[in-house]
């Protein structure tokens, strides 16, 4: 995966939800733009959202780790970590 993939996947209009698989088989779901970071080498994703949608922490996902990225569904549930 490259900076631009995820920049472009978080900067679509609308926006559409996603999993991170990670090569340790961990996943992280992004449901809204606001809730992941791109750096050089990392994508920083927000998860244990609270009520009010602040993250509880960040996990950082290096680029090199994930191994696919799965369309979710707006409102379903799934892991975060």
């Amino acid at each position: 995966m490259t900076v631009q993939t995820f920049r472009n996947r978080l900067s679509e209009r609308p926006f559409r939800p996603f999993r991170l698989v990670m090569s340790s088989g961990q996943s992280y779901e992004v449901r809204h733009p606001e809730m992941a970071m791109v750096t050089k080498s990392d994508i920083l994703v927000g998860i244990d959202i609270e009520d009010d949608g602040i993250p509880a922490e960040f996990k950082i996902c290096s680029m090199l780790h994930v191994t696919a990225v799965e369309p979710i569904e707006p409102g379903g549930n799934g892991d975060q970590g």
